[in-house]
């Protein structure tokens, strides 16, 4: 089991920045990859952003140039850097490890901080 614990979110002018955290309870360079997914109401949970084990970040077109996500392998944290945050960019972030064991594939999820960016 990963334990996966947010923190971070709030509520943000456009414009603004926001930076999540998501501590894991064991060493992330065990996990294949971390992400950052969010879900918006009445829409589908989408990927934001992801962190593989060997440090490769990968982004949604959609946050390119504005989100970075980043983290420390000593704190065992992944965060993730929001600027010039839009009122689209409002939902619930969820952190996200991917693990495979033995090939079988684990999905661990964070509860979920609350992002709302208003206009």
């Amino acid at each position: 089991q990963v334990q996966l614990v947010e923190s971070g979110g709030g509520l943000v002018q456009a414009g603004g920045s926001l930076s999540l955290s998501c501590a894991a309870s064991t060493n992330i360079l065990s996990i294949r990859e971390m992400g950052w997914h969010r879900q918006a109401p009445g829409k589908q949970r989408e990927l934001v952003a992801a962190i593989s084990s060997g440090g490769d970040a990968a982004y949604a077109d959609s946050v390119k140039g504005r989100v970075i996500i980043s983290r420390s392998l000593a704190k065992n944290t992944v965060y993730l850097q929001m600027n010039s945050l839009k009122p689209e960019d409002t939902a619930v972030y969820y952190c996200n490890a991917l693990r495979t064991r033995d090939g079988v594939r684990e999905d661990y999820w964070g509860q979920g901080t609350q992002v709302t960016v208003s206009s």
